[in-house]
């Protein structure tokens, strides 16, 4: 092993952003009388995170290039029986590069918070939230155990509540962050499930040594039947393991705190969506990939939940008109993709979807927050359009995003979205047809609506002015007013994070799909069975490097698909823009239905959550306030309190009671002797 990572090194990377949160929190807010002011408080948590990212960038270049490995306890906190709590860190290449993700997007976007949160009273608690968010999520990744690796998953949690409900005082986003915190609090259910499980058949919480077992967890029956079906104990884990990150990665049906999370201020969007939080499932689910190997009805289940969140999710982004909800439910629908790819074994693809678009959906979410701001906090695509002309570098970056986004050839999103849909191609397992069907229609939609926004956006006439409620001086989160001014384009420190942002958008999967998916990169870190799940396999066979691949990109239906989306939003919006009103018309049960999200929110709130509150309701009645209090403890008192009247008749206190008792009990003995010795 090479002396370049040191337990000391690997510490300062998650230790530096939680330093800058922990001073820019305590001395930056009015709780702590705001001793250190706004610049000292947004440079001590930028050099927090930079710091992580010059680490995590040496880190990969010694694990990338000089093999360079580490898996140590750092500290052992408690010993329960023979099973170990501790921190510890497990350094490999799909760590390195998640490291490098989190801490690039996520200095991008503390960047980027200076020019937009520059008006909001709560500046310094912004910056000490994000730093925190960035601490949690690189404790979540470099973990080498899984009580480490929940930790930082319940972390990422608890911040991503605070940062969504950031605005307390707007009811929209204390509701939003409180259906946040409960769909996850479900999921996190079935992952504590799955961590208890493995802790229990293994004796070990180290990722080491449970895969060390996998083997033997494989052959063991679970005591249950479902229908009719022996139950194996790999299949349970799994699935448990899965719900969690159906949680954190909003699979559906627990998909529905993510467009809610819109009510936080535009950078925690960008930093949730794009590097954190959303992304843990799915790292979580490769790092598991021993497991997850030995179990086909666990692959079958992940491919069916992930095929409907790509396609469905990506319905519901046709009909937004609020600019940052249509990047929310494109996230959606590309962490379908990613959980496709889980399902088809093709965990490395996954990953490299992961990163690429971590880069493309920051980009976007980030230039979302610049028109939001260029256009005096209007979020309403309806009244923008025409917007090139007054934000050139937003408008640019915000092409090349979009263009990433639908898997344009030689973009970045092209090599890691194709990759996906052509390893379900391949997949041998019973679901995967349906989810080939889900993951192709969803390449024309994710143009559509994609495409739809960008031209209402930048496009066509301009359509500040027609804007209802400019009229009423409009109103937005920092209560700005919107007016008739013209948008402008945004501070340096806006654009520069867009420009660093668009970069890798365009390059990074021409330059990393070889290493990543078919050199040595994810080599001892990923494990694939190739005899039972050979989708990886036959990729590598008919992959001719990253030009080739782009070529033959031109001939293949997601191409034409997408072109399909774009043409068909150009015509749309921009040449019959009377077109999409007839349609909704015709079409108007349909409309409502997406109008209404499937009617989910509702099946939850009324359905769920009062089913639930009723048998809570229900279950204090009758088995808290009826059985334990009425029968048991009020029951018991009162039989002792009958015994003790019986009791206190017979103790009167008068001799001449005694007496006679005594002279009763005389003559009662005497009759039972004269009786028996007939």
């Amino acid at each position: 092993m090479s002396q370049t990572l040191s337990a000391s090194t690997l510490l300062a990377v998650p230790l530096a952003p939680l330093a800058g949160a922990v001073l820019a929190g305590i001395f930056g807010t009015t709780f702590g009388g705001n001793w250190i002011g706004r610049r000292l408080s947004h440079t001590l948590t930028i050099l927090g995170v930079l710091v992580a990212f010059i680490l995590s960038a040496m880190t990969l270049k010694s694990v990338a290039v000089d093999g360079a490995r580490f898996n140590e306890t750092i500290y052992t906190w408690m010993v329960v029986g023979g099973l170990k709590m501790e921190v510890g860190f497990l350094i490999d290449s799909l760590t390195a590069m998640m490291m490098c993700v989190v801490t690039f997007v996520s200095l991008m976007v503390h960047i980027y918070t200076i020019g937009y949160m520059e008006e909001d009273d709560g500046y310094n608690r912004f910056f000490a939230y994000i730093s925190l968010f960035t601490f949690s999520m690189l404790m979540l990744v470099m973990s080498n155990n899984l009580l480490q690796l929940f930790f930082g998953w319940e972390a990422v949690g608890l911040v991503s509540y605070l940062l969504i409900g950031f605005w307390f005082n707007k009811p929209t986003a204390i509701f939003a962050n409180m259906k946040a915190f409960l769909v996850n609090r479900v999921g996190d259910f079935g992952f504590i499930l799955g961590i208890g499980l493995i802790a229990a058949y293994t004796g070990t919480l180290n990722y080491g040594e449970v895969f060390a077992k996998a083997g033997e967890l494989g052959a063991i029956e679970f005591p249950w039947y479902v229908m009719g079906q022996d139950m194996m104990l790999i299949t349970v884990i799994c699935i448990c393991l899965f719900i969690g990150a159906m949680g954190k990665s909003a699979q559906f049906p627990l998909h529905v705190w993510l467009p809610d999370s819109m009510e936080g201020p535009t950078p925690i969007s960008a930093l949730i969506h794009a590097a954190t939080m959303v992304t843990a499932g799915i790292f979580m689910v490769a790092r598991m990939s021993p497991l997850f190997e030995l179990s086909d009805a666990a692959l079958n289940f992940i491919l069916v939940i992930g095929a409907i969140t790509a396609l469905f999710m990506g319905f519901l982004g046709i009909i937004q008109n609020d600019i940052k909800r249509v990047v929310a439910y494109s996230t959606l629908s590309q962490l379908g993709y990613m959980t496709v790819a889980l399902g088809a074994s093709a965990y490395s693809v996954a990953v490299f979807h992961l990163m690429t678009h971590a880069f493309f959906k920051a980009l976007l979410f980030l230039a979302a927050g610049s028109v939001i701001m260029g256009m005096h906090h209007n979020q309403d695509i309806r009244w923008m359009g025409g917007v090139r002309k007054y934000m050139p570098i937003t408008w640019i970056t915000s092409l090349l995003g979009s263009l990433a986004l639908i898997g344009t050839p030689l973009f970045a999103g092209f090599y890691s979205k194709d990759s996906i849909i052509e390893a379900v191609h391949f997949s041998q397992l019973p679901a995967a047809g349906f989810a080939y069907f889900a993951v192709l229609a969803g390449v024309f939609i994710t143009a559509f609506y994609s495409f739809r926004m960008y031209f209402l956006v930048f496009h066509g006439k301009e359509r500040f002015d027609q804007n209802p409620d400019a009229h009423h001086a409009h109103h937005d989160d920092h209560g700005h007013h919107g007016g008739h001014h013209e948008p402008h384009e945004s501070p340096w420190v806006v654009t520069v994070p867009l420009v660093l942002l668009a970069i890798p958008s365009v390059v990074i999967g021409f330059m990393t799909i070889q290493p990543m998916l078919f050199g040595d990169f994810f080599k001892d870190v990923i494990f694939v069975d190739a005899a039972r799940h050979p989708a990886m396999a036959k990729l590598a066979e008919i992959f001719h490097g990253p030009v080739g691949m782009a070529l033959h990109g031109l001939q293949t239906a997601p191409f034409w698909l997408a072109l399909a989306g774009v043409a068909a939003s150009y015509y749309m919006y921009m040449v019959n823009p009377a077109l999409p009103a007839a349609i909704k018309r015709t079409f108007q049960p349909i409309h409502t239905l997406l109008e209404n999200k499937y009617y989910l929110d509702w099946i939850n709130e009324n359905i769920l959550a009062r089913g639930a509150r009723a048998l809570g309701v229900g279950l204090w009645k009758a088995g808290d306030r009826a059985i334990i209090d009425g029968a048991l403890v009020n029951g018991s008192w009162k039989i002792v309190g009958w015994v003790a009247g019986l009791v206190r008749r017979v103790q009167t206190g008068f001799v001449f009671h005694y007496a006679l008792v005594m002279i009763l009990g005389i003559f009662a003995l005497m009759t039972y002797f004269v009786l028996l010795n007939k």
